[in-house]
């Protein structure tokens, strides 16, 4: 749909993720120079009286608990869907079909079959815009490494090794929240945290999957108590749990090796119990004349190893990408070494959304449907590799 100086936003969703996309869309045109200004116009959410509250403190004009009548509304130009998994296709098709540019929160879907209705409708939907929120691109040093990788030349790629490890799932006394539950997750910290580590290493090497290998996929903790109350700023914290329990039908970790297009091989970690870890998202990648390495709770420091200077000077150099005007998604903000934060990747993305939506380039690529799709049948694989005890081609992944 034309896009003029100013696109009205429906946001569904209010919890986690809808602080973080409103913050963005409250601060980008602070700090970026844009062409098309977002605003806030309506938010959606089921408690009519807590989504209202919402609308009030960070400066929706509307607020609705009727989903389908918002994203349909003639005035909304921007559908950003930011719910339990099992809703996205529902929410996401409605608004590609009334003519909205979309953005959804990832993974794209709970399961690989509402992911291919998903990509299907963005791909005849051919005048609107479909993306899906994978933010850890819009940190500065994993751009950096995206465009090292494409600027230097390293050689063949040896080895991608990721994992993402967080704690916040190893007490018993974490209730039994959405993101334990199948049916409105599609997976536990596979789908969660494995989008992103899947995303990230397609992202920053351009490479593609070609088998997965092996996988193994444990849940520890199989029954947790059933939730009275909702979460509050965290993943789970303010959740209160009542005397009933309820099954976990998640997994709590998997593990997987995989083969890339290239030649290269894999290895991708996933678990919520990783005691003492917080929000470790961390990639390694290994090229005949170099390697880069990163982790989320050293976000502002990107760590390269040259391999073509003499061996003598060899070494992991720390490369703070935080210059304005060299480093990527840095001229907007602080001076050298005033370091940006986790909501800065939401408002550095709505940036590059509105650059595409104004005719131009995004600072680095945005994923579309059919980008996430591709990450959707990784984790499918994993999967059924897991389930199965086998590898897995991509090619038998449609």
């Amino acid at each position: 749909m034309p896009v003029k100086d100013s696109l009205n936003v429906c946001m569904i969703g209010y919890r986690f993720m809808g602080r973080a996309h409103s913050n963005a869309y409250l601060k980008v045109d602070k700090f970026w120079d844009v062409d098309i200004h977002p605003v806030m116009h309506t938010v959606v959410g089921r408690d009519g009286k807590a989504v209202q509250a919402f609308a009030k403190r960070w400066g929706w004009q509307k607020s609705s608990i009727d989903w389908k009548s918002a994203v349909t509304a003639p005035d909304i130009g921007l559908v950003d869907v930011g719910t339990p998994n099992n809703q996205h296709m529902d929410m996401t098709v409605a608004a590609l079909e009334a003519g909205k540019h979309v953005l959804c929160e990832k993974p794209l879907a709970a399961t690989l079959s509402d992911a291919r209705q998903m990509r299907d409708a963005a791909r005849k939907a051919k005048k609107v815009k479909a993306w899906v929120s994978f933010s850890y691109r819009r940190v500065p040093a994993i751009a950096l490494a995206y465009q090292i990788v494409r600027e230097r030349n390293l050689g063949p790629l040896y080895h991608i090794r990721a994992s993402y490890l967080q704690g916040w799932a190893s007490s018993p006394d974490i209730p039994l929240i959405w993101r334990f539950d199948k049916e409105a997750a599609g997976s536990g910290a596979h789908g969660d945290l494995g989008a992103h580590i899947i995303d990230m290493a397609r992202f920053i090497t351009g490479d593609e999957f070609a088998e997965v290998n092996g996988a193994i996929s444990h849940t520890f903790i199989k029954e947790r108590v059933i939730p009275t109350a909702t979460a509050g700023a965290g993943i789970a914290s303010g959740v209160k749990g009542g005397g009933k329990m309820g099954k976990v039908l998640v997994d709590d970790a998997v593990l997987f090796l995989a083969r890339m297009k290239s030649g290269a091989v894999a290895t991708f970690e996933t678990t919520r119990f990783a005691t003492g870890n917080e929000n470790k998202n961390g990639i390694e990648v290994n090229f005949e004349k170099g390697s880069i390495r990163f982790n989320f709770e050293d976000l502002n420091n990107l760590y390269f190893f040259d391999a073509t200077l003499p061996r003598k000077v060899q070494g992991w150099t720390k490369i703070q990408a935080s210059v304005p005007g060299v480093h990527p998604f840095t001229e907007a903000w602080w001076p050298t070494a005033h370091p940006q934060g986790y909501e800065h990747t939401f408002i550095n993305q709505t940036y590059d959304m509105l650059q595409v939506l104004a005719g131009k380039k995004p600072v680095v690529p945005l994923a579309d449907f059919d980008d996430a799709y591709e990450t959707q049948r990784v984790l499918e694989a994993a999967v059924v590799a897991a389930e199965n005890r086998c590898a897995v081609k991509m090619s038998e992944i449609k």
